[in-house]
C-alpha cells in the first residue's frame, strides 16, 4: 500500500515520544541535562559521519575531498533563501502555536523539542528516497527502517525536551507524505548525484542541529533548509555549464 511507510514512521514518532514522556516524569534535572548533552554529541557525530562519507574520496591510495564548493554554495545560497523566507521564525511560531493549544503546565522546552526533532527526522536522504520508493512501488521498507531509528531518537529527545517532540510527527507526515504523493513526477528527474548531494548537505545540517543542542541558538538550521535543494538545482544546470566550457 502506497503511503504506508510514512504512516508507520509517523506512528513510530508518536509512540516513541509517548514512551519518552513517561520516562521524563521520573528524571531529575541533572539527568535531563546529561541526556541533552549526550543527544547533542550523538547527533553531531551522526552528521559528521554522513558528511565525511560524502566529502572524502580515495584515489591512487591518497585521501582527498570532493564537492567542497558545492557544500559552500549550498549553505550560502540556502541560508540566504531561508533567511529571506524566515523559515526558522515560522517553525518557532508553529511550535509556539502548538504549545498554546496542547501544552499544559510549564513546558518551556516545547518549541525547542518540536523544532529540533522535526529537523533531525525530516533532514536526510532516507526521508526523500524512502518516500519516493513508497510512492512509486508501495514498498515502505526504507521508511520502516527509518521508523526504527526515529523511534529511538524521539524517545530520548522527548525524555529531555517533553511534549513538543511528539508534534514533530506533523511536519514529518506533511513532508514525507507530500514527497510520496509527488513521487511519480519527481522520480524521473532525481538522479543518484542529486540524492548524494542532498544527503551530504543534509548530514552537515544534522551536525549543526547537534551543535545547537550543545549550545542553543548557535546556528539557524531552519533557515538553512533550502540548502538541501541546491544540489538538485546544480545537477539540473550543470550540463549547461559543461556545454559552454
Amino acid at each position: 500500500m502506497r503511503g504506508m511507510g510514512t504512516i508507520v514512521n509517523v506512528l513510530a514518532v508518536i509512540v516513541g515520544s509517548g514512551i519518552g514522556l513517561g520516562l521524563r516524569n521520573g528524571l531529575p534535572e541533572r539527568l535531563r541535562t546529561i541526556l541533552t548533552q549526550a543527544c547533542g554529541l550523538s547527533v553531531v557525530f551522526i552528521g559528521i559521519a554522513g558528511a565525511m562519507a560524502g566529502m572524502l574520496s580515495v584515489a591512487d591510495g591518497a585521501l582527498g575531498t570532493e564537492d567542497s564548493i558545492l557544500l559552500v554554495l549550498s549553505l550560502v545560497l540556502g541560508g540566504l533563501c531561508g533567511e529571506l523566507l524566515e523559515i526558522e521564525r515560522r517553525l518557532d511560531a508553529l511550535g509556539e502555536s502548538l504549545q498554546k493549544r496542547f501544552a499544559t503546565g510549564d513546558d518551556s522546552n516545547f518549541v525547542v523539542g518540536f523544532v529540533t526533532a522535526s529537523l533531525v527526522i525530516c533532514v536526510g536522504a532516507m526521508a526523500v528516497v524512502g518516500s519516493i520508493k513508497d510512492g512509486l512501488e508501495g514498498g515502505g521498507s526504507m521508511l520502516f527502517a527509518k521508523s526504527i531509528l526515529d523511534f529511538v531518537i524521539v524517545m530520548v529527545f522527548s525524555s529531555t525536551f517533553g511534549l513538543g517532540v511528539m508534534f514533530s510527527a506533523v511536519p514529518l507526515g506533511i513532508y514525507q507524505g507530500g514527497i510520496t504523493l509527488c513521487a511519480v513526477f519527481i522520480e524521473p528527474y532525481l538522479t543518484d548525484a542529486m540524492i548524494s548531494g542532498m544527503s551530504f548537505v543534509g548530514s552537515v545540517l544534522i551536525c549543526a542541529v547537534g551543535l545547537n543542542l550543545l549550545r542553543p541558538g548557535l546556528v539557524k538550521v531552519g533557515n538553512m533548509l533550502p540548502a538541501l535543494f541546491v544540489p538538485v538545482v546544480w545537477e539540473l544546470i550543470r550540463p549547461l555549464f559543461e556545454r559552454f566550457m
